[in-house]
């Protein structure tokens, strides 16, 4: 090789070297703008998979027989009937406490209502009490909340307090009423747009005047609409969309109110002088409500039970309308496969039923049992029904173990995710509830627990001491106390034996041993 070639040479692999590094410069500038565009990367639980979203629909005060297809044929809720399609339908879940602010303690918080602090309305939950949410935020998610929370003191004007519960997006609005001036967000929007709620009238019973995308219902699900929208590129996220209807008073908007008969209404299941042989609170609620304090069984006609109950199916309907909206912006948006879709309520309502509405310290089936419906498409079975015995409490571990979270230290909850992927049909032998002075409405606190089987339902009250013992199998509608019948003494001890085994078990495991000694 001459002197020009080994000169040539040297230049072209110059050359070559210098495009090479230029390449890799442009590959790593691609990457790292790449990189940039992605942040914040989507968070991945413990087995590197990514986490779901979670969408939480809880509406207020929805017994669990008020959704189309599941023993209903008077209502109209597509959406719903829809979502049990495409999900798992719990069909005996059951709250822990049946008013608002114990029961959302308590399926927020994964533990029992008397270890929460917050074993009635009124109370404020315990500032070291860790939500759900809170864990969730901890490990990756954005938390947002529409609607009502209820975690401590909201009465007479006085905006609720919050712990660290995790959410970061927090439109508050308690309810449909305006004793919040500037704090109750739905109000708030309202002035934006120029709109007045009318006074009501009396009676129990009002279709309200204005256009349906104007209501509480309607503005918790534009939130979260938005909310679900916006979060599309920021996954994981959890909304919480607390849904005021179907709780008292009975007003649906006239659009929806027209669509039910009351003359076609079912009267409410009760027996007249069932009450004789059931607890005092019960005897009060039958003719007041609340201890005294509100609507009486005893002062409304047949034809006003009928026009209530049409009511209260008119708002299901509205919240059903909403669900489907929701449901929608999920698809519109390409989330619906990662995400897990939630609806439930905290408690039931009476209706009427064994003469009392509202709600009070009893454990009736249609007082204490709720829907609950859980969707994740490709992860858990699709439109099957399931049994098993659920309390509200195992919820919060169930969104830990499906965002592969670690359990919570004192979390009681049990996990359904065996239930939802179908690995078992099996999860409590019974369920426990307890009413410990929730409602301070009553002349004497009521102090009372209660467990349920698959055939049996006990309920203790302290004082003054009675009890309620119903056969579910024989007696589904619970109108005939045995508690006092001899032939049933070894299944009342049997019972109470089995009652006392679930307080002990629900005693706090906090704060978690270290040590033997």
């Amino acid at each position: 090789m001459n002197r020009r070639e080994l000169i040539r040479n040297a230049v072209l692999s110059a050359g070559a070297l210098g495009a090479d590094l230029a390449g890799a410069q442009q590959t790593s500038n691609a990457a790292s703008k790449q990189q940039r565009e992605q942040y914040p990367a989507r968070a991945r639980d413990s087995r590197g998979e990514p986490m779901p979203n979670i969408l939480w629909i809880c509406t207020d005060q929805q017994r669990f027989d008020t959704i189309q297809g599941l023993s209903n044929s008077l209502i109209h809720t597509p959406n719903l009937k829809r979502l049990t399609d495409e999900s798992v339908t719990f069909t005996n879940t059951f709250c822990q406490t049946p008013i608002c602010s114990p029961s959302r303690g308590s399926f927020l918080s994964g533990r029992y209502p008397h270890v929460t602090g917050l074993r009635a309305n009124g109370q404020r939950i315990r500032e070291s009490e860790r939500l759900v949410t809170r864990i969730l935020a901890d490990n990756g998610y954005t938390c947002g909340l529409s609607g009502k929370l209820h975690l401590s003191p909201c009465y007479g004007g006085r905006v609720e307090d919050r712990i660290d519960d995790g959410y970061q997006v927090f439109e508050w609005s308690h309810d449909i009423g305006d004793s919040w001036p500037l704090h109750n967000q739905w109000y708030v929007w309202l002035d934006r747009q120029g709109v007045k709620i009318p006074k009501a009238p009396a009676g129990p019973v009002w279709g309200m005047p204005i256009d349906p995308k104007y209501t509480q219902t309607a503005w918790c699900a534009d939130v979260a609409c938005n909310f679900m929208r916006q979060q599309r590129e920021f996954n994981p996220w959890l909304m919480s969309v607390n849904i005021f209807q179907p709780h008292h008073p009975f007003y649906p908007t006239e659009q929806y109110l027209e669509h039910y008969d009351p003359s076609k209404m079912p009267d409410p299941a009760y027996r007249e002088g069932e009450l004789d042989h059931k607890n005092v609170f019960q005897q009060e609620d039958h003719q007041s409500a609340y201890g005294g304090h509100d609507l009486s069984f005893t002062k409304t006609s047949a034809e006003q039970h009928r026009q209530i109950t049409a009511a209260y199916y008119a708002m299901i309907e509205q919240v059903d309308a909403e669900v489907g909206r929701m449901l929608q912006v999920l698809e519109e948006s390409g989330q619906a496969d990662n995400t897990i879709v939630i609806f439930m309520s905290d408690h039931g309502e009476m209706l009427g039923d064994h003469g009392i509405y509202l709600k009070g310290p009893y454990f009736y089936d249609c007082l204490t049992r709720v829907p609950l419906i859980i969707r994740w498409p490709g992860r858990f079975k699709a439109g099957i029904k399931v049994d098993a015995l659920v309390e509200l409490v195992d919820l919060a571990p169930t969104l830990l173990e499906a965002a592969g979270i670690p359990p919570e230290a004192g979390m009681q909850g049990r996990s359904l995710i065996p239930l939802l992927n179908g690995s078992t049909k099996e999860h409590r032998d019974s369920v426990y509830m307890e009413f410990l002075d929730a409602n301070s409405t009553y002349p004497i606190p009521p102090m009372l627990t209660g467990i349920r089987t698959d055939r049996w339902k006990l309920s203790l009250v302290d004082k003054p001491r009675s009890g309620e013992l119903y056969d579910l199998q024989n007696d589904p509608g619970e109108f005939t106390n045995l508690w006092d019948d001899p032939h049933h003494r070894d299944t009342q001890q049997m019972l109470l034996q089995q009652l006392v085994a679930r307080m002990i078990e629900t005693t706090d495991p906090l704060p978690v041993r270290h040590t033997p000694w």
